[in-house]
């Protein structure tokens, strides 16, 4: 799976919330500073090269649906943060976020009890 900008990343969260969605529709959905409609419609379409999203074409308008799950995506940056940043240890990762006050005892104890349920 390729990497995402940031902007990227910002579309397919609103084609995912969305489902299918023409360029307009993204358009209007974006809260910060709104590209220019040319400037959004090249994002989507180098989303759709990165094999991110795939489009049903009506004449010369293109309805934009993900093919890349958010939860696919969701694994997929996952593996590669705790790679990158906790060596590849969950245990490292869940220590920063304790230590960062990110995490409470509480949140670690239901964590525990899911993973005891699943043995």
């Amino acid at each position: 799976m390729e990497k995402l900008t940031n902007k990227e990343e910002e579309i397919m969260h609103i084609l995912w919330k969305l489902e299918k969605a023409f360029v307009k529709d993204v358009l209007a959905e974006i809260k910060d500073e709104k590209p220019h409609y040319n400037t959004l419609s090249t994002i989507i379409r180098n989303l759709e090269e990165k094999g991110y999203v795939a489009y049903n074409a009506y004449g010369k308008t293109h309805q934009y649906y993900p093919i890349v799950s958010k939860e696919d995506y969701r694994k997929g940056f996952m593996n590669v943060a705790i790679d990158n940043y906790f060596n590849n240890s969950y245990k490292n990762m869940v220590s920063f976020f304790a230590k960062e006050e990110k995490i409470s005892v509480e949140d670690l104890k239901e964590i525990i009890a899911l993973i005891e349920n699943q043995k």
